[in-house]
């Protein structure tokens, strides 16, 4: 009997950011299809120059949101 559990691991990576400049909340599970991120990328692997599709503030200018 195995004690993996892919819905655990799941829920660490669909752990949402939010933007400090403008509010916009990145969500894992939805992406930024027109940004080119796919849904069900986290957001560290996202690409440093990646931006906010909203205000256009910089990946770095994301904190957790809880």
């Amino acid at each position: 009997m195995s004690n993996y559990r892919p819905a655990m691991e799941a829920g660490t990576q669909t752990k949402k950011w939010i933007c400090e400049s403008c509010g916009f909340i990145y969500d894992p599970d939805e992406g930024d299809p027109d940004g080119g991120i796919e849904p069900g990328t986290p957001f560290e692997a996202i690409a440093d120059d990646w931006f906010c599709p909203v205000c256009g503030a910089r990946k770095k200018d994301f904190v957790p949101y809880e």
